[in-house]
């Protein structure tokens, strides 16, 4: 009796060890809400949000460089899919990249789950385009943040949600004297200023060179971000460089090729026991000191049925005898289904075809065409064609609006 007493207590002391000395992992901190530097010295960080219509980019990367200053993008991934040559020139430039979703929802009506998806599909197409992380900085979508955002956020691995203390709403259409009058007027040491790249924001491309000329009279200096909060940058092992996701059609000789690696550097860097064999989905490590997928090439395309060369020199303005020089292409009537064509030329673009599905957006007050791009994960450009819209952005509150997807 006394011996089977014995072995019960002695199982209940155990299982009472065992379930008062496990210790859970320990979570993530979530993510630091920041709106301004704290810091006494006249430094000032211009931001700019990139959504699905970059149309300025151009004109900012060409002040910002005239001006020698480095700014922070916060970069969506439907805009790094639209625009990918323009992404790529501002990585390029030396400008930081930073995550701003990828299709522009208010994270505060999301799952844990469906934000770290959108910071994930950014992070993942940005780096493929640019070489680039994102991380650790991450804009919400409208400012929109709770405790919720900023845990999720920060278990993604973003470390920081960036604010701003200057708001120049130059996505209303507002002019260049306002949005400089709003920075000029507003700013203190450790400013966070927030700009937009995309057509809606027309007062912008015209008022940065007069913000940064009035700005340095007294006495600012520019920085990024990370500069601002003295984040140290993470910098990738030197012998793993990048990580590449096979797509259809891939090789490991095409991803070779791209990313300027030999074939046997990528079999030994993934231990790969057949060359010939690779699969859609997989990730590849990127062996050595990475040199991004050239610029100068413009884009790749994958054949696809019914295609000519003919056709796909018309709509990426190119010439066949291109195509065929490029792609070492010993007889220009045979391409195949799934085959990668190397587009020669700077910046070259596919003609888009016109969109194929649409919703309809009855016009409330408050709305602009710049608003409802960003909303819909569309272009101005699209949505004014679609509505046969003119030169001007006019829109009245009650108007039906063809919102292409």
């Amino acid at each position: 009796m006394w011996i089977k007493l014995l072995k019960v207590a002695a199982v209940f002391f155990l299982l009472f060890v065992t379930l008062f000395s496990f210790t859970p992992p320990a979570d993530a901190a979530s993510s630091q809400y920041v709106t301004k530097g704290n810091t006494s010295s006249k430094v000032v960080a211009l931001t700019f949000d990139d959504g699905a219509d970059g149309t300025n980019i151009p004109k900012i990367l060409n002040t910002l460089s005239a001006n020698n200053i480095k700014s922070t993008f916060f970069l969506t991934g439907s805009g790094t899919n639209d625009h990918p040559q323009a992404i790529r020139n501002i990585a390029a430039q030396g400008h930081e990249l930073a995550n701003h979703s990828y299709t522009h929802p208010d994270f505060t009506k999301l799952t844990a789950t469906q934000m770290k998806s959108e910071l994930s599909r950014t992070e993942t197409i940005v780096k493929n385009t640019t070489g680039k992380s994102t991380k650790p900085l991450f804009r919400a979508p409208f400012g929109s943040t709770n405790s919720s955002v900023l845990k999720a956020v920060g278990d993604a691995g973003y470390t920081h949600t960036i604010h701003w203390n200057i708001d120049t709403v130059d996505w209303k259409g507002n002019s260049k004297t306002d949005i400089t009058n709003r920075v000029v007027k507003n700013i203190v040491p450790g400013s966070i200023v927030l700009m937009h790249t995309g057509a809606g924001a027309s007062g912008t491309p015209g008022a940065l060179p007069e913000i940064i000329k009035q700005l340095k009279a007294k006495g600012y200096k520019f920085v990024t971000v990370s500069e601002l909060l003295k984040i140290k940058a993470s910098t990738p092992p030197a012998d793993t460089g990048t990580t590449y996701t096979v797509k259809a059609g891939d090789t490991l000789y095409s991803i070779a090729n791209r990313y300027k690696v030999s074939v046997s550097q990528l079999v030994s860097a993934n231990k790969l026991s057949n060359a010939g064999i690779i699969r859609v989905g997989q990730k590849l490590v990127i062996p050595g000191k990475v040199t991004p997928p050239s610029t100068g090439t413009g884009t790749t395309y994958t054949v696809k049925a019914g295609d000519t060369l003919y056709s796909i020199a018309n709509r990426y303005n190119v010439s066949v005898s291109q195509l065929v020089s490029t792609n070492k292409l010993s007889n220009s009537n045979v391409i195949r289904i799934g085959q990668k064509l190397v587009i020669p030329g700077k910046d070259a673009a596919p003609v888009k075809p016109a969109p194929t599905t649409s919703v309809k957006h009855i016009v409330k007050s408050g709305d602009t065409l710049y608003s409802l791009s960003r909303k819909y994960g569309t272009t101005v450009t699209k949505i004014k064609t679609a509505n046969k819209i003119g030169s001007s952005n006019v829109i009245h509150v009650g108007q039906v609006l063809t919102i292409p997807r």
